[in-house]
């Protein structure tokens, strides 16, 4: 029976559990969901013929990208990698093969993409839904090289099941782009490198443009500045329908006070950047809903940006996940989280999904599929 409670979004987590021969899946299904409501973390549940591996902290399947249409786009490495790319001599910092597989949580199927050999680039990988056809999407990978004045972007298209390779003009300087994260956006792709700007593109069209949307003033950093930590102090995600930049990495107020500060891009076709609110994290400390946690004074990790409600920011904190309303000071959500990896000292922004669901999970129970 549906249930009225079904949350329209959920936390989901990166990482998948791996059930063994499908022993906990229902009945020629490729996955299962469970999808508790804020600030619950979402589990997705896949068999072991995806992932054959054994899980470990460092060896794990990963959700790279979530879609409103209902679409996962994972990634499960599948043992040893043996290559076999004539006039390919790419360097492999894993010498294990990866597949990757579009995941649909309305019918509980999943599909493996073809040819995953020519994907090489670690995190320039995302999936976007067709906006004016339902059912299409597309999944692209940007390949650049640094220094180079071109670059390829691999699309795999759902509507003629094959890759292309389209060449792009590449707008950057030699500097090396960050993969921290790929955002799907009014109708484009958004490469992310939260140290020093987005690229954008629209992975549809015959030609695509890329287009540099540099982050908000004095917002860049030098090259590798925080390589690794990043996520864990800021993060780009959409939020109201609009793309947000929160930051908290040596933010400080003028009292020298550690604090967060959220950014709009009101206009996707712009890179005008509008502060909407900052707040000291001991201005939330204060307040009588951050007391009534019990929780420890001290600054938490960013986890994720409410998807309708760019006011509310989630935090890791501990063995909690926590919900603030930033412009109010006030915390609206907290309760213990549980992911399958990583361990609580390396979570970060990057192993945690807000994902709006589609009708379909939104009216049904919160454990899916319900065959």
């Amino acid at each position: 029976m549906a249930s009225a409670a079904s949350p329209s979004w959920v936390i989901l987590g990166r990482v998948p559990r791996v059930t063994a021969a499908g022993a906990d899946l229902p009945p020629a299904t490729d996955l299962s969901l469970a999808l508790p409501a804020p600030p619950h973390v979402a589990l997705l549940t896949i068999p072991s013929r995806i992932f054959p591996g054994r899980t470990t902290s460092d060896n794990f399947p990963s959700v790279l990208a979530v879609d409103a249409s209902g679409l996962l786009l994972l990634k499960a490495d599948q043992g040893p990698a043996v290559t076999d790319l004539p006039n390919r001599k790419d360097f492999s910092w894993r010498p294990t093969v990866a597949d990757y597989f579009v995941l649909d949580a309305k019918t509980a199927s999943a599909l493996l993409l073809p040819n995953a050999k020519y994907i090489r680039r670690q995190g320039h990988r995302g999936l976007i839904a067709c906006p004016g056809d339902a059912g299409h999407y597309v999944v692209a990978e940007l390949q650049m090289s640094v220094g180079a004045d071109t670059a390829d972007l691999l699309c795999y298209s759902s509507q003629t099941g094959e890759w292309v390779s389209k060449d792009v003009p590449y707008p950057l300087p030699s500097r090396p782009m960050s993969p921290n994260a790929v955002v799907s956006h009014s109708g484009r792709l958004w490469w992310v490198d939260l140290s020093w700007c987005l690229l954008t593109c629209d992975p549809f069209a015959d030609k695509p443009v890329l287009r540099i949307v540099p982050l908000p003033e004095g917002k860049a950093l030098k090259s590798k500045e925080a390589w690794g930590l990043l996520d864990k102090y800021r993060c780009v995600g959409v939020s109201g329908g609009k793309l947000r930049f929160v930051d908290m990495y040596r933010n400080r107020n003028s009292g020298g006070a550690a604090q967060i500060s959220l950014w709009t891009l009101a206009d996707p076709d712009s890179a005008k950047w509008t502060l909407e609110y900052e707040a000291t994290f001991g201005e939330i400390c204060d307040d009588v809903s951050y007391k009534a946690t019990g929780l420890p004074r001290k600054i938490p990790v960013l986890a994720l940006i409410h998807p309708t409600n760019p006011d509310v920011v989630y935090f890791f904190l501990d063995e909690h996940m926590l919900g603030v309303d930033v412009r109010a000071r006030k915390v609206v959500d907290w309760e213990v989280y549980e992911l399958v990896q990583p361990p609580r000292e390396h979570v970060s922004s990057r192993f945690v999904h807000a994902w709006q669901l589609p009708r379909a999970l939104c009216s049904g129970n919160t454990t899916l599929p319900s065959l």
